[in-house]
């Protein structure tokens, strides 16, 4: 039979045969639907065939593609050719397409989708690299073909990382965005309007396909988004004239240890520079001194939080002291008392309109500034303060670092403060 099908521009090279086949980018781009009409297209071009349509998880129909598929085989004209089960749909010459979760399966039930020519990954930035490991060599029958669909969530999302390491000889991958859609409409470009004028901090990762940046309600979101459309994102660098200062969120050496996270930053006058970010696990203290050194700030001053006074319980030593021995100077913060975090992120938010980072050192520290983000009681919607996750670092030092930079500014407000009521007292 012979079956016209138009297709955006930005998906043609798709329809070339190749081992791996990926669409992604922002809302409105229409990936899901290219995937679902090349399904159909390939069940009819080669009969008996076998695809599995999967997500990471799935728990029930209704949350996979099985109705947009449905609604291709009847736009298409051939639903005649399909017979639409209940739980899966049978192609022409008795092939099948299934819809399954990845996390329902293990080692062994996974076998079950050996004799699958095709795997559509769906919503691919959720699957999990184990998902990922079992799926890759269990779809391997000649010419077998995996596809994916995502919105890129981070860049160490399994999907993310594998696709876009591919060589052209591996697979075909393509960004599509809501401007590649020629059947885009009115109503998605209120829908996009909206979420620009409304939510500018999930903008670009809900419509342009950008890394999600911020978490939803996340404290930092909205003065990330500032930062970035006033161009305060860019190319910053060091002034050779003005001291450096290393601030520290301390961590440890375990293999369970909180990671230690350090900005490197300048003060010139009321703008504060954010140059570059280090952040680790697991690492012994002198691992961060050798990283300090080799990228030039061995004469940074170390802004350390009230526990680099502690003693180090198999070296005897605090932080501070190693530091110092290691040739560094060093300047611990008071301890905040109660309420701390809650002083930091106030402090970030006030100082935030004068940050200027450096873009292409600064991106995983930017990453953990906007998930960071408030801990929730759900049943009763109320806030728990900070969520203690891996942005929290972080958010840690950088609020150690809003808290110096204010220091000498709330002490002469103190003073001028003293002696205004001194005078009227008089």
């Amino acid at each position: 039979m012979n079956l016209t099908i138009e297709t955006a521009k930005v998906f043609r090279p798709l329809l070339e045969p190749a081992r791996y086949k990926g669409a992604w980018g922002g809302r409105g781009s229409g990936k899901s639907h290219f995937f679902a009409e090349l399904m159909v297209e390939e069940c009819l071009r080669v009969p008996a065939t076998r695809a599995v349509c999967v997500r990471e998880y799935q728990k029930s129909l209704a949350q996979s593609s099985k109705f947009l598929i449905q609604t291709k085989i009847d736009s298409l004209g051939v639903g005649g050719m399909f017979d639409v089960t209940k739980t899966e749909i049978v192609t022409p010459g008795r092939g099948l397409i299934m819809f399954q979760g990845m996390q329902d399966h293990t080692a062994e039930t996974i076998k079950s989708l050996e004799g699958c020519r095709i795997a559509w990954v769906e919503e691919a930035q959720t699957l999990s690299d184990r998902s990922l490991a079992l799926l890759r060599p269990t779809i391997r029958v000649e010419g077998s073909e995996i596809w994916a669909s995502w919105n890129p969530t981070r860049k160490k999302d399994a999907i993310d990382t594998f696709m876009r390491q591919l060589s052209p000889s591996d697979g075909t991958i393509v960004k599509s965005n809501w401007r590649d859609n020629p059947w885009w409409n009115g109503v998605l470009e209120s829908e996009r309007e909206r979420d620009l004028r409304l939510y500018p901090d999930r903008y670009d990762h809900i419509w342009e396909g950008d890394y999600a940046r911020a978490f939803e309600g996340a404290y930092f979101a909205r003065g990330l988004a500032e930062a970035k459309a006033q161009g305060r994102i860019g190319n910053v660098t060091a002034d050779p004239l003005l001291p450096l200062r290393a601030c520290f969120d301390l961590g440890g050496s375990g293999a369970r240890a909180d990671a230690m996270a350090i900005w490197i930053v300048q003060w010139a006058g009321r703008e504060i520079r954010i140059l570059d970010y280090i952040e680790g696990v697991g690492q012994v203290l002198a691992h961060y001194v050798n990283e300090l050194r080799s990228r030039g700030y061995e004469k940074a001053l170390c802004v350390l939080p009230h526990d680099g006074l502690n003693h180090n319980v198999i070296t005897g030593k605090t932080y501070e002291t190693h530091l110092k021995d290691a040739g560094f100077e060093t300047k611990p913060i008071p301890n905040q008392g109660t309420g701390a975090a809650a002083q930091r992120i106030e402090a970030v938010r006030r100082i935030l309109p004068r940050c200027w980072f450096n873009e292409a050192t600064t991106e995983p520290g930017r990453d953990a500034l906007g998930y960071y983000h408030e801990k929730k009681d759900e049943d009763r919607n109320i806030g728990l303060g900070p969520d203690h996750d891996w942005s929290s670092h972080a958010a840690d030092a950088f609020g150690l670092m809003a808290v110096a930079y204010e220091e000498p500014f709330i002490a002469q407000e103190r003073k001028r403060v003293r002696g205004r009521g001194s005078w009227m007292g008089g």
